[in-house]
């Protein structure tokens, strides 16, 4: 069983509709008992960090050292990160070291939206894509070690789109939002489990 947690952020339908497409037995859920005997966790995102990791605090002891595998979507990714500029100054989970900051103006239209390529490396939530798009909505990006990057985009600048570190696979962009090659991503790591 995959556990959403709902912690506030929206996309909880979507996602939990995406997932059961592939295949997936789903439990949206703020209850951390769920949480805690799931097989694996999705941090589902739209919103706001400063409110969604505030939310997120009755699950974040077990969520930084659990050996479940961990999904986080947009806002889901960038609540791995040590801390946020978003907002102010906050805290995150810091499970893949790294903070979240605002794009420079310079490069254009904020919030990043719509479709673009990810520069995928090898890693097993990619396996047999046929496609390098993706669609995304955010305004604040995920800086981290290279070491812990498995996907890069270009929007004016050279971003992480996709990370990873042991359990925890971060992506920007929105594969429930992403056509088939979005499904493919969230059947990867069903398959993963």
């Amino acid at each position: 069983m995959i556990a959403i947690i709902n912690y506030g952020a929206g996309n909880l339908k979507s996602i939990s509709k995406a997932l059961e497409r592939v295949g997936a037995r789903v439990k949206v859920t703020s209850s951390v008992e769920d949480v805690e005997s799931a097989d694996a966790i999705v941090l589902p995102g739209v919103g706001a960090f400063e409110t969604a990791i505030k939310n997120l605090k009755p699950f974040s002891d077990y969520l930084r050292t659990t050996t479940a595998q961990v999904l986080g979507i947009c806002l889901g990714m960038q609540l791995f990160a040590t801390v946020s500029e978003e907002g102010g100054h906050h805290e995150g989970l810091n499970v893949i070291e790294g903070r979240v900051v605002r794009f420079p103006d310079e490069v254009g239209k904020i919030p990043h939206m719509g479709w673009n390529e990810v520069e995928f490396r090898e890693h097993p939530v990619f396996d047999g894509l046929e496609s390098r798009y993706f669609y995304f909505v955010h305004s604040y990006y995920y800086q981290t070690s290279d070491e812990n990057v498995i996907g890069y985009t270009d929007y004016g600048i050279r971003f992480p789109s996709a990370i990873a570190k042991d359990n925890y696979v971060g992506l920007q962009f929105h594969p429930e939002k992403s056509g088939k090659n979005g499904l493919k991503v969230l059947r990867n790591f069903v398959e993963s489990i």
